[in-house]
């Protein structure tokens, strides 16, 4: 096949994007046309409120290669991201954001690396000087926890990517577990991989649905979904509360012998209330793992999808129960 006909699907979720959306299928088909003469732009309407999707119906009487999923309800980003997926037909399938921070610039970039070769090719942000700061800290903090954890850095990584057909099929495929990681789980299942640097752009037009506790809570339920590392961790305040009995016993102890007084009802109530902590903190994290188990066992599909747009309507995708 000669290079000006690599057929490229690219995903694109969004949530309440009716303001940029018709900037975003602007610039990626801008992009996409002057790279290949086959593509589509997939963009899933993850239950959004707004007039998302009739813009999306709108882009897609004028282009009909702009395809569209709509989802019956919100289901999460990352089950948005599988239902794209799930329905991509590309040799190479980029997966980026809908506000234009993820710049359609770089895809040409990303396309050259896959003809070298590369079966993935990651977007990694050069910075990361933007959205407030607790956003910009939380983010921060949590990638090098999480890189740390899983032995892999995902500092300024994204889910700005570029997959192999066959490395796309396996990730909507072969994974059947509801709380997803996609830029975790795209580094799992290993491949070459190489990476594209961009610079995040401004959104053109409104602001950014991440809140901070949305992101803290995002944070934990991917962490939680990927590795078992907080787990582990209860042993270790298990020590922690081990050693400081100890140092307060053997104080206790040496002002026995020495003739003073033992340490009154402040180092009791101290030590009460740190014990307590732990335990609470140890059963907290145990729970989490168990409503994690428990929604799985479920076995209640990812997404379903409610309208379909561009695609022949019996093609339409629901999760593999199988």
């Amino acid at each position: 096949m000669d290079r000006e006909e690599v057929f490229v699907s690219v995903i694109i979720p969004l949530l309440d994007e009716e303001e940029v959306i018709s900037h975003t299928l602007r610039e990626v088909t801008r992009v996409l046309e002057d790279v290949t003469r086959s593509y589509e732009i997939i963009v899933v309407d993850d239950g959004s409120d707004d007039g998302t999707f009739a813009e999306l119906e709108k882009a897609h009487q004028a282009n009909q290669r702009i395809k569209g999923l709509r989802l019956s309800r919100h289901f999460g980003k990352e089950a948005a991201m599988v239902a794209g997926l799930a329905k991509a037909q590309g040799e190479v399938v980029v997966t980026m954001d809908g506000d234009l921070q993820h710049p359609p610039q770089v895809i040409p970039e990303m396309i050259e690396k896959w003809r070298q070769g590369a079966k993935i090719v990651n977007g990694v942000k050069k910075t990361r000087e933007y959205g407030g700061f607790l956003n910009r800290t939380a983010s921060r903090t949590y990638n090098r926890l999480f890189s740390k954890m899983v032995g892999f850095s995902i500092v300024n990584s994204s889910d700005f990517k570029l997959l192999d057909a066959r490395v796309a099929r396996i990730l909507a495929r072969n994974f059947p577990e509801q709380q997803r990681f996609h830029r975790g789980l795209s580094s799992w299942v290993g491949f070459r991989q190489e990476s594209v640097e961009f610079e995040v752009q401004d959104r053109p037009v409104g602001e950014s649905h991440w809140s901070f506790i949305a992101l803290i809570r995002y944070g934990w339920n991917t962490l939680t979904s990927y590795t078992s590392l907080p787990l582990q961790a209860i042993p270790v305040l298990g020590v922690v509360m081990l050693l400081a009995s100890a140092v307060l016993g053997t104080e206790a102890l040496i002002s026995r012998l020495n003739g003073n007084a033992l340490s009154g009802y402040a180092t009791l109530e101290i030590t009460i209330l740190f014990s307590g902590s732990m335990v609470m903190i140890g059963l907290g994290i145990i729970g989490q793992y168990l409503a994690r188990v428990y929604d799985e066992l479920k076995r209640r599909p990812a997404f379903l999808v409610a309208d379909e747009l561009g695609f022949d309507p019996s093609s339409v995708v629901e999760p593999d129960q199988e």
